[in-house]
């Protein structure tokens, strides 16, 4: 019987060109930093922000892996460095939209929301928003995660002129809507299993603040693709991903 040791296959001149691909892409985090390439981020911190559960020195290593693999091209800066993605990184678009398509499908479905991570679901809301709804004026909506320790129990996410920007810290604007809530409750609402006004008629959701900006939450409010596949609740609009 022949055997072999892949891993040392795959690093000494693997031939195949799907092996060598999978060497390059299948590390953990690397199509998520692609995303975020793909999505128009540049700076380091930019990139970050869409994968907050990445540590900075992991990001730096896959950003040098990816250049050296001649997917991503580092400029130079005065005040830093500009990361864009070679054309041969541009050509993995299609791919990246097509895995998000499929875990939509097949994936989210599963993803057991007491196991949720408040920071990654944050995140998630702030690339699943109409920023359009709340009109072109700044709107702060302040989160209130009631199971959290305190350095993660409060959340804003500032809509102003069509954008929409997470801080995990008090970013001092007025707040016109407040959302008192857990974290299994808003990842279930999340991922489609829980409907928003069920969680509100039950008192695990409240919402408080401007009788118009409470209105129109659940439209701001997308939910993850996957929901928008599931629930069916009136008041809810589907938005392509970001």
């Amino acid at each position: 019987m022949i055997s072999f040791d892949v891993e040392a296959v795959m690093e000494h001149g693997q031939l195949c060109p799907l092996a060598k691909a999978t060497e390059i892409l299948a590390e953990r985090w690397t199509f998520l930093v692609i995303r975020q390439l793909l999505s128009g981020a540049a700076r380091f911190n930019e990139i970050r922000r869409g994968v907050p559960l990445m540590s900075p020195s992991l990001l730096s290593q896959r950003l040098r892996r990816l250049e050296r693999e001649g997917l991503v091209r580092r400029e130079g800066l005065a005040s830093g460095h500009l990361y864009r993605l070679t054309e041969a990184g541009q050509e993995l678009a299609p791919i990246v939209h097509g895995l998000s398509r499929w875990g939509e499908r097949w994936v989210l479905g599963h993803i057991d929301p007491r196991k949720s991570d408040v920071t990654a679901l944050m995140w998630a809301m702030r690339r699943r928003v109409d920023p359009s709804v709340f009109g072109q004026g700044r709107v702060t909506v302040q989160f209130e995660f009631t199971d959290q320790p305190r350095s993660k129990r409060f959340w804003w996410l500032v809509n102003e002129g069509g954008n929409v920007d997470l801080c995990p810290k008090d970013p001092g604007f007025e707040v016109g809507l407040y959302v008192l809530t857990d974290l299994e409750t808003m990842a279930q609402i999340w991922v489609g299993k829980l409907q928003l006004s069920t969680a509100i008629n039950a008192g695990h959701l409240e919402c408080s603040g401007d009788h118009g900006l409470r209105q129109a939450f659940r439209s701001w409010l997308l939910l993850s693709p996957f929901a928008q596949k599931r629930v069916a609740e009136p008041g809810y609009r589907s938005k392509a991903p970001a």
